[in-house]
């Protein structure tokens, strides 16, 4: 009695064993390839299946998602024979669990030969400076050759990428120099530029500055001009409008003179031949006094106040006969020759010298 429980004990024992070695359980994007009596049966999908325990055989799970491969540095010879080294990152998928398996002893292995022969028969055919600028056409070629090569063993070459390209140490050193050459022109050639256009501001600046000067000047001229000329005709206006006779017009030339000897420089003093003449004509009126000497007559435009500014004029003209008689004793004894001024003849001055004849009174 007691043998025959141990022994269905044991059986059952026996049969669950068998029944959980019979139970898988693929977990989600993952694949597993089943294999009766050592030949290829199905390939089980992710969640719960049975196999035939001690027949069937599970194979190593597949891994179905996307994966990502680095490959170490590799050196490649470019056209122009120098030497880089390139690393590249290969992203794949398997899309044929059965074919991965079979198919490919070594599938990342067999991944990397074909990288690397097929990035130096890509890269044999560019020059250093086309590496560094195609890399999006280099990944290109790579991933179709490594696609069409991966297809038949069941995976799917997504991407391809170039990790980095390093040439050698003495022509990144050139390199350097050529981008330093380069950014220093580059910088030159803005500065001269902006020299350019400075200077071009500041001659247009200096231009319209010159041109607004020379019309101020002009303006100033002009107007200038019309003070100057209007300032004449009052002033000719005036002389007129106060008839002054030869007396005032002598005193007024003999008022002049000691202007014409002023400044530090002048060592001769030229008396013009005119100055005999109008110092004769004071003295005529000085000498005449108050006495009976016939009046001019007065013109008909003249009031009270031209009369009193006349007789001011008179008086002040006797007081200048006296020093203008001073000054040609004075004149006489400094110089014994006189020299022309402005068109007038010069003589020696002495007392046999006739004075010069009288010019006509000026017409009011």
């Amino acid at each position: 009695m007691e043998a025959g429980v141990i022994a269905l004990v044991v059986l059952a024992i026996f049969l669950f064993i068998v029944a959980a070695a019979g139970v898988r359980i693929v977990p989600q994007a993952r694949a597993g390839v089943v294999e009766r009596l050592g030949r290829y049966a199905r390939t089980l999908d992710p969640g719960l299946t049975l196999i035939i325990p001690f027949i069937d055989r599970v194979k190593p799970l597949i891994d179905l998602r996307e994966q990502v491969v680095t490959f170490p540095p590799q050196p490649v010879i470019t056209e122009d024979n120098l030497v880089v080294g390139i690393d590249t990152v290969i992203y794949f998928t398997v899309t044929d669990p059965k074919a991965a398996t079979y198919e490919v002893a070594n599938p990342l292995q067999a991944i990397e030969q074909l990288t690397v022969t097929t990035l130096r028969n890509v890269i044999g055919g560019l020059t250093l400076e086309e590496t560094l600028t195609s890399r999006d056409n280099i990944n290109t070629q790579l991933r179709l050759v490594l696609d069409d090569a991966t297809g038949r063993w069941g995976i799917r070459v997504n991407r391809v990428e170039l990790k980095s390209v390093e040439p050698p140490r003495t022509v990144q050193e050139a390199m350097e120099k050529q981008m330093r050459a380069e950014r220093d022109r580059r910088a030159t050639i803005l500065t001269a530029e902006g020299i350019k256009q400075s200077q071009i501001l500041t001659a247009e600046g200096e231009k319209q500055a010159a041109v607004l000067k020379a019309e101020g000047a002009r303006t100033s001229a002009i107007l200038r001009a019309e003070g100057e000329s209007k300032a004449i005709e009052t002033v000719f206006q005036a002389i007129h409008d106060g008839a002054p006779d030869q007396q005032l017009l002598s005193y007024q030339y003999l008022q002049m003179l000691p202007q014409l000897a002023q400044g530090s420089a002048n060592k001769i003093f030229v008396i013009p031949s005119e100055f005999t003449q109008a110092l004769s004509n004071l003295g005529g009126v000085i000498g005449s006094g108050g006495g009976d000497s016939p009046q001019r007559p007065k013109p008909t435009g003249r009031n009270e106040g031209a009369d009193a500014a006349a007789d001011a004029a008179a008086a002040d003209a006797r007081s200048a006969a006296d020093a203008a008689r001073a000054a040609e004793r004075e004149a006489s004894a400094a110089t014994t020759e006189t020299r022309l001024s402005g068109g007038h003849n010069a003589g020696q001055i002495g007392a046999g010298d006739a004075p010069p004849p009288t010019p006509p009174p000026a017409e009011s």
